[in-house]
């Protein structure tokens, strides 16, 4: 007996229809969009903050200029970058200048003054002699007036006259003697303005001292070995290094939100402790500085008060590089959500909250926000709550679309 036909056909097709049902069923998966691999953040409860960082420099907060009162010779300084003084402690030593050499056209010239006036002198000298004799003659007519005038053998008027010629005898003899100094004194300046230059003594002999004004540390050397100096040339700079500021330069858009007495955190580097400080002065002139990027900037220099230094900062000094961190405003106990998240949509801002291996869309409102985390209010129907896992970088993700976390990857 023969089987049945359309049971031999049914035996014999059946692999081949289970062979292209499993065809298209991996047809089916390997078409089947793959889940997106993301990373995924927390959101938090906490504290917000709205700051400012930028780099800057520190410098002295009291410096002392220590200049030279004339015009002198510098004896080389023994003091060295770093030294500690006190006050009243000699910081630098200056004595007179070397006359300037003669040349011998000069020479000449100031030998024939030196005759002249010698010349000048002499002949004043003997005007002076021949006074004085006028002097005594002057002297002896009065005697004799005096005696016949006694015995009324002339006139009062007689005796007169002879009183008055002694003292114009007298003064003339006054300005004799006055003419003579002029000339000595002439003299003298002449000869020395012929005595040639003489090198200047090694020693201290008629220096003068300068001291410094306060206690601190030198600073600055401005001249390191002897030389000649003019009048007012810096000659060193010395400051307390414990008493300092940082000047740190921001932008104009960001010095206007800025108030004296806002907290700022300077960084002087790695592993170096925080120094605390506040803003006391913003410049109101700003500057045009190039960026790293190459793009023109407007900044303005706020000056940062630091409190005392640490004993772990005693190694810093002037120009040393900070990194400030200037706070605007604060608050605690607020939705934050991190910065990363955020996506615009609209006029509107969403986030991206992993539910059940999908991405669906949140809609927040943003109060503010920083570099790293968005202060946003909280939504009762359509937000977000702490302890909701959001994508972040969601960038082309939309809402409903399959994700997995990334493995190997811990919440943020």
């Amino acid at each position: 007996m023969n089987p049945n036909p359309s049971h031999v056909d049914l035996k014999r097709w059946a692999p081949w229809g289970l062979a292209v049902l499993t065809m298209a069923a991996l047809a089916f998966w390997a078409l089947m969009p793959r889940p997106l691999t993301v990373e995924i953040g927390t959101v938090t409860t906490g504290r917000f903050e709205q700051a400012i960082d930028e780099d800057g420099q520190l410098r002295l907060k009291n410096r002392y200029v220590i200049s030279a009162p004339m015009s002198a010779e510098l004896i080389r300084p023994a003091l060295k970058v770093g030294d500690s003084v006190r006050a009243g402690d000699v910081v630098a030593t200056l004595k007179p200048l070397a006359p300037s050499m003669i040349d011998e056209r000069n020479r000449l010239v100031l030998q024939q003054r030196v005759g002249r006036d010698d010349a000048a002198r002499m002949a004043a000298a003997a005007q002076l002699q021949r006074l004085q004799t006028s002097l005594a003659q002057t002297e002896l007519e009065l005697q004799r007036a005096q005696k016949l005038a006694s015995d009324n053998f002339i006139a009062p008027a007689a005796l007169d006259q002879a009183v008055l010629a002694n003292r114009a005898a007298l003064q003339a003899l006054a300005a004799g003697q006055a003419q003579l100094r002029a000339a000595e004194f002439t003299l003298a300046e002449s000869n020395a303005a012929l005595a040639s230059s003489k090198p200047a003594s090694q020693g201290t002999q008629n220096a003068w001292s300068i001291q410094s004004p306060v206690d601190g540390q030198v600073v600055k050397l401005h001249l390191t070995s002897g030389a000649p100096v003019a009048a007012g040339q810096p000659l060193l700079e010395i400051g307390d290094i414990q008493v300092m500021e940082a000047v740190v330069d921001v932008l104009s858009s960001d010095a206007r939100q800025l108030a004296p007495g806002a907290k700022v955190f300077v960084s002087p580097g790695v592993g170096a402790p925080l120094l605390s400080g506040q803003v006391t002065r913003i410049e109101p002139v700003a500057f045009t500085k190039v960026s790293a990027l190459g793009i023109e900037e407007q900044r303005v220099n706020v000056i940062i008060e630091l409190d005392r230094l640490p004993e772990g900062a005693q190694r810093l000094g002037e120009g040393f590089r900070v990194d400030a961190h200037i706070t605007l405003s604060s608050h605690e106990n607020v939705l934050l959500v991190p910065s990363a998240a955020l996506l615009r949509e609209g006029m509107h801002w969403q986030v991206l909250v992993h539910q059940n291996g999908r991405a669906r869309a949140r809609n927040v409102s943003i109060q503010e926000r920083n570099a790293d985390v968005a202060w946003i209010k909280p939504d009762e129907t359509n937000g977000v709550r702490a302890g909701d896992a959001v994508l972040l970088y969601p960038g082309t993700i939309t809402d409903g679309q399959r994700v997995k976390v990334k493995p190997g990857r811990g919440q943020r």
